[in-house]
């Protein structure tokens, strides 16, 4: 699922794509956002003439301006019968003989498809993420660091610039045994050498608590009541001063808020979601604590209620 915005609820909510009828429908008051929409991924459908040919694909993959080609080269396939198999065989000898200098890429783009697919991720952080590999690429300097680290960090840095963070812990657990340290050091390469193609620094974007706090609460099963009131907590907390990270923010709030609910999550289960260690979500807490009177929506909680929350 993804955001867009619904007319009816005149916010951003979650998407569903109902596959079948080609529409967008908002998961939360079911409004249909789009109808009719046109699938571009290939058929799985075989069309080969010959049974003992699987490939389903009957038409070939879509244009990537990233590579040299636009991605529409020719591949000569294996023979499938005793007919012109020496012919074919030759020819695709001599095409793994010669060069493509975009091997390389459609590797790392392939890495990066992977790791968006693992997470969820949109087709347009994808793509930037694509792009950001590229532009370092080209560079010719990063020979001899480590790939899926730098793959990570790119699609760390997409989902920055399009909105839709992800905590480096999220991308470390699907970036082929890369660590956060490495991540980082490769997310501050990348940034770098980002900067001086441009010759300025790099527009990361700027992370809220409220950009975590939705798939937070989806992850520990919270219902629609508490997501919305841990989101208005999330965005009044930012009127004060409160120096913490806003993933740990984010922690803390949920915690408060499932606190103040019958249905309490243990302090493990909060971590283990938001990927926020115990110890940091009660020093978080800490800090929260003299402005729950403020952050808290009164709709949700009374007074009563704040008052009998547990003292840090």
């Amino acid at each position: 699922m993804s955001d867009a915005f619904c007319s009816d609820c005149k916010r951003q909510t979650e998407v569903v794509f109902d596959h079948s009828a080609g529409d967008t429908v908002c998961s939360e008051c079911g409004l249909v956002l789009e109808s009719h929409s046109i699938d571009e991924t290939s058929e799985w459908r075989t069309f080969a003439n010959e049974s003992g040919d699987n490939d389903p694909v009957r038409v070939g993959g879509p244009t990537n301006p990233l590579l040299t080609d636009g991605g529409l080269s020719t591949v000569i396939a294996k023979p499938n019968g005793a007919s012109g198999e020496f012919l074919s065989s030759s020819l695709g000898r001599w095409q793994n003989r010669g060069s493509n200098p975009d091997r390389g890429l459609i590797v790392a783009f392939k890495s990066i498809a992977t790791m968006s697919d693992r997470l969820g991720l949109v087709a347009t952080i994808k793509d930037r993420a694509n792009e950001i590999y590229k532009r370092v690429e080209d560079q010719k300097s990063s020979r001899g660091r480590n790939q899926d680290a730098l793959l990570a960090a790119c699609l760390y840095i997409a989902c920055r610039q399009e909105d839709k963070p992800r905590t480096v812990k999220e991308i470390c657990s699907v970036a082929n045994g890369a660590t956060k340290k490495e991540i980082g050091r490769a997310k501050e390469y990348v940034v770098k050498q980002l900067g001086l193609e441009k010759g300025q620094s790099v527009e990361m974007g700027t992370i809220h608590a409220g950009d975590f706090m939705r798939r937070f609460c989806s992850n520990l099963g919270m219902n629609n009541q508490a997501v919305k009131a841990a989101q208005e907590a999330v965005q009044k907390s930012e009127e004060f001063d409160i120096r913490r990270s806003p993933i740990s923010i984010a922690a803390a709030v949920i915690y408060i808020i499932t606190q103040l609910s019958d249905d309490k999550k243990p302090l493990k289960d909060i971590s283990v979601a938001t990927g926020v260690a115990e110890g940091t979500i009660r020093n978080s807490y800490k800090d929260l604590h003299p402005y729950v009177f403020k952050i808290i929506p009164n709709w949700y909680a009374k007074e009563e209620d704040l008052k009998n929350l547990c003292s840090p």
